[in-house]
């Protein structure tokens, strides 16, 4: 695995809670599996062994000095590249001013390590790269190392987990990253007038694959294709949607260290306790415990629907419920969210923070977790919900239509404020009806979203491209 994140060691978003959780699922069915990553700042070195020094990283002119080093995580290695010119900075991918302007750099000097890691410490069959960050490899592969016998056989998976990012540059950089300038031409690198690294890896890699089902088609669509649906329909065949799974060691009221009190659904009684330790961590009055209690856990960024409640929030917040919302992002919607706390503080509580234990009280102590994204590749804590027993209403596209349905819980197709309005108010309505709305628990609480039949479909995939 060739990931720019994955837990417990550097993480932004959901692409982190995959490959952690997705390596060793597939350990756990035999797979031979190690992952690389980039060693930032927030990564202690602290435990780990370095197990190759100056290793030199060549782009162009350039050449970079660079160590590796070893770690573990539930019997995973991960290798991690340690480069403190590109990677020692306070974020992953940039700061409060924006993404960091040498990204190219950074990721090619980290896509070429890659390939040193292979020559040099583990010899995989299948390199499976996610996301922009790591689609430098399949390109190198094809072009600079095209005859170099350590990569013959050797298969490459390219797994798009958000076709929103897709790694555009300036097309003067090709020369920087040690790539031949003839490269910059509409079959190969170039799109609309720039270099798109994405797109390079979605054509020079053997398969690829994206995050659920519904995504898969979506993606070769206008729509959501983002402009790469021409390139994606001439590859449907190599294209395979496989749902994201959850980490139930991690995501589980009945062993959660998070909540306040542990519950399943063969006793619900915690989950009240839970919502009202929720109800004091956002400073709400424990009057509320009788009214519903809606959950947000996001990036706060335009795909996740917020200009949908921004449109309906006077509407909201006529109903008889609470509102509590966690997250970072655009200034834009922490700013909306923080002033509808202002206006209306005994109602709505907010955290503009990353916060990874609150994330949990909030799944286990909210009523509804509300997800009205635009676009959803896949989507994970629609399915923590489901397993807290909190009743998602989602937008039904992705990942979301994919996993909810009218048995556990409500979905909207129009993006429009007032088909959000009127999904909520169909689930405020079923949270009037006590049998009902246990009944919508409980079906939730028994779906079964796990990693075990998701790592079954990925090592059906390798066995297909190693025949």
């Amino acid at each position: 695995m060739v990931t720019s994140e994955a837990t417990p060691f550097a993480k932004t978003g959901g692409l982190a809670d995959v490959v952690g959780s997705l390596s060793p699922a597939l350990r756990a069915r035999g797979e031979d599996v190690a992952v690389f990553l980039p060693r930032y700042r927030a990564i202690s070195l602290d435990g780990l062994t370095r197990v190759y020094d100056d290793l030199p990283i060549w782009l162009g002119p350039v050449c970079y000095s660079a160590s590796l080093y070893q770690g573990e995580d539930r019997g995973v290695p991960y290798y991690f590249l340690d480069c403190p010119p590109l990677f020692d900075r306070d974020g992953l991918y940039g700061d409060a001013v924006g993404d960091y302007p040498d990204s190219h750099l950074r990721f090619a000097a980290f896509s070429r390590a890659a390939l040193d890691l292979v020559r040099r410490i583990f010899r995989p069959q299948i390199i499976h790269c996610h996301d922009w960050q790591a689609a430098l490899v399949p390109i190198y592969i094809r072009t600079l190392f095209a005859g170099d016998p350590t990569f013959f056989g050797l298969k490459t998976v390219l797994s798009i987990h958000n076709l929103g990012y897709q790694g555009l540059f300036d097309g003067a950089i090709l020369p920087d990253i040690g790539l031949d300038p003839s490269l910059f031409r509409p079959d190969s690198l170039e799109f609309f007038g720039r270099v798109n690294l994405l797109k390079g890896g979605l054509l020079y890699s053997d398969a690829l694959t994206t995050v659920s089902r519904k995504y898969a088609q979506e993606i070769r669509t206008p729509k959501l294709g983002f402009g790469l649906e021409g390139v994606l329909s001439d590859r449907a065949d190599a294209l395979t949607g496989i749902l994201n799974g959850v980490d139930y060691s991690q995501w589980d009221p009945r062993t959660d260290p998070f909540i306040a009190a542990r519950y399943s659904p063969d006793n619900l009684e915690g989950k009240r306790e839970c919502k009202a330790d929720l109800l004091d961590a956002f400073s709400l009055s424990r009057e509320n415990l009788g009214r519903p209690l809606l959950g947000i856990v996001s990036r706060l960024v335009g795909q996740k629907g917020f200009d949908l409640i921004e449109q309906v929030a006077a509407s909201l917040l006529d109903e008889d419920l609470c509102l509590v919302a966690l997250g970072t992002g655009d200034p834009r919607y922490e700013r909306f969210f923080t002033d509808l706390a202002a206006l209306h503080p005994e109602k709505v509580g907010v955290r503009i923070a990353y916060d990874e234990p609150l994330a949990h009280k909030v799944e286990a102590g909210a009523d509804i977790f509300l997800m009205p994204s635009q676009y959803e590749p896949s989507g994970l804590n629609q399915m923590f919900s489901l397993r807290y027993g909190t009743v998602p209403v989602v937008r039904a596209t992705g990942g979301l239509d994919d996993t909810i349905d009218a048995e556990t819980g409500f979905k909207f197709e129009d993006y429009t404020g007032e088909a959000l309005l009127e999904a909520l108010r169909a689930a405020l309505a079923a949270y009037g009806d006590p049998e009902t709305w246990t009944a919508m628990m409980l079906a939730g609480m028994r779906r079964d979203f796990s990693w075990q039949a998701s790592a079954a479909e990925y090592s059906a995939l390798y066995r297909r491209l190693t025949a």
